[in-house]
């Protein structure tokens, strides 16, 4: 499994909390259980493979992450989705932003630029490209207004 596909089954994780309004640590052992697991090959190709140990310490960290700092993170989408009410972005597409603004803000080893285009990828994928290109509006402007990172801290 690539960091990508991580990304992708994270993205459902929190899509799946997002309804049920399970604890974190409830949606990633109940998704990720094997005999559970296998029955979902045969819906999304993300699931062939099982992640790693480190995809999974990545899953981890993302999705209660994103639980404990949801109201954040919606804070930030509402900032730059001018003219929207975050209520009425698709679940999924807010949920694919809250991943990208969690690890732009708090996943060291993710670069804003793979942040941002992999948001779009998933956007595009599941909501059509009209919603790439509002998640990467949204995202860039985002970006844009973080302060800029010194030599040091790369």
């Amino acid at each position: 499994m690539t960091r990508g596909n991580a990304r992708e089954l994270a993205v459902h994780l929190i899509y799946g909390r997002d309804f049920t309004g399970e604890e974190p640590e409830q949606v990633i052992s109940t998704r990720l259980d094997k005999e559970y697991y296998e029955k979902l090959k045969a819906e999304n190709e993300v699931y062939t493979d099982r992640p790693s140990r480190s995809q999974l310490r990545y899953i981890d960290t993302v999705v209660a992450g994103i639980a404990n700092r949801e109201a954040e993170l919606n804070a930030e989408i509402a900032k730059f989705s001018i003219g929207w009410d975050v209520s009425r972005i698709s679940r999924l597409t807010r949920c694919i932003m809250q991943l990208a603004i969690f690890e732009i803000l708090y996943v060291e080893d993710v670069p804003t630029g793979v942040a941002v285009s992999e948001a779009v990828r998933l956007a595009k994928k599941y909501d059509g490209d009209d919603t790439g290109s509002f998640v990467n509006g949204i995202l860039g402007a985002f970006a844009r207004s973080l302060p800029p990172v010194s030599e040091e801290e790369k």
